[in-house]
């Protein structure tokens, strides 16, 4: 055969693609990378939005249970023993309960004197503030009662006759005689005009606070008989004291508000000194001082 009657033969060469892409297995280790970096910032994230109290809650969540520390049953709660007091199985057990209740701490009493301590200091706290704000009130109403003895032309001249202060008792304003002035005609339990003017003004003054009223009266005693209260003076003192709760009720004063009305005759001398003087003849109304919110102890 010639050649140039020979078969022509192509032959490929099929080359090969260097390890190619390692056929796509790159593409999953990098899904793999992208998705811990998307949990680590939004770990990150979720560390820096939370407070502490919600960190140490999901703490808590993920934290291990306690396990037991030995690989045997005696490390469990049972310890390795039966419930049961009596059997075969309970041989050489313990007491499951050791005791039904904690021991008091050794400075329990300490606390309880404490709390006793804390305590008294409030109460006596209370009461101090309770007599700071009541003597504040009474000088306010003792300072408006001046200021309306002064302002007022007809109690400008009675402003002599009335005597005001504070005692135990409370607010104290007595309405005295003098001599030539005096607050009731002799013997006669009517105050007068000049005396209706007073308690009418005290009334005004009774009315701006809450506190309870007692009202006494009182006489002086008669001069060279060495007798401090004659019989009649007790009934006189006592009429006088309910004619001027009565002037006073009146002027507005509440009637529940009067928590005595007494008389004390020539027991209780303004002057002792000279139980005669014209200034022993008087009534008094005290403005109470209220009793403590809190109970004294009274404990033996």
């Amino acid at each position: 055969m010639s050649a140039s009657d020979r078969p022509i033969l192509i032959k490929k060469i099929k080359k090969g693609g260097g390890h190619g892409h390692h056929g796509g297995a790159w593409k999953v280790a990098y899904a793999d990378f992208v998705t811990a970096m998307m949990a680590f910032f939004l770990l990150m994230w979720l560390i820096n939005t939370t407070d502490p109290e919600q960190k140490r809650g999901i703490a808590e969540y993920f934290a291990p249970a306690s396990v037991s520390e030995t690989t045997s049953g005696s490390g469990g709660i049972l310890g390795g023993t039966a419930l049961g007091d009596q059997g075969s199985k309970a041989e050489g057990s313990m007491s499951v309960v050791s005791e039904l209740a904690p021991e008091a701490p050794d400075n329990a009493p300490e606390e309880v004197g404490q709390s006793e301590n804390l305590a008294a200091a409030s109460e006596e706290a209370l009461r101090a503030e309770i007599a700071r704000r009541e003597a504040a009130d009474f000088a306010s109403a003792a300072a408006s009662l001046r200021q309306a003895m002064q302002s007022l032309p007809e109690l400008a001249e009675l402003s002599k006759q009335m005597i005001i202060d504070q005692t135990p008792e409370g607010l104290r304003i007595q309405l005295v005689d003098q001599e030539g002035r005096s607050m009731f005609e002799e013997n006669s339990a009517r105050p007068n005009a000049r005396a209706q003017v007073l308690l009418r003004a005290v009334s005004r003054v009774v009315n701006q606070l809450p506190n309870r009223v007692s009202i006494s009266g009182h006489t002086s005693a008669r001069a060279g008989s060495g007798v401090a209260s004659a019989p009649a003076d007790w009934s006189l003192s006592a009429q006088r004291a309910n004619a001027a709760r009565e002037i006073m009720q009146g002027a507005g004063v509440d009637p529940d508000r009067v928590y005595q009305v007494a008389g004390k005759a020539g027991s209780d001398p303004l002057y002792p000194d000279d139980p005669s003087l014209a200034g022993n003849r008087r009534i008094a109304i005290v403005l109470l001082r209220e009793a403590p919110v809190l109970p004294r102890d009274t404990s033996l």
